[in-house]
């Protein structure tokens, strides 16, 4: 009994639908203000990641100085 559940639940799930092309309006032309501010946004999540990088590594070394000096 179980399997015939099993079975009849895998049949009955519902159908996803594929995004219809239609809805995106596509005319040709780029913006080029959106594409300098999505180079920006990109490239200061860049930068913020290598401050964090940055900080964990100068943490590091300042954790090692600090037990190798006792």
């Amino acid at each position: 009994m179980s399997a015939e559940k099993i079975t009849y639940d895998v049949q009955n799930q519902p159908i996803l639908e594929t995004p219809k092309l239609s809805e995106v309006k596509l005319n040709g032309r780029v913006d080029i203000n959106d594409l300098l501010a999505r180079v920006r946004k990109e490239k200061n999540k860049e930068n913020k990641e290598n401050f964090i990088f940055f900080g964990l590594i100068s943490a590091l070394v300042l954790v090692v100085g600090i037990i190798l000096s006792f």
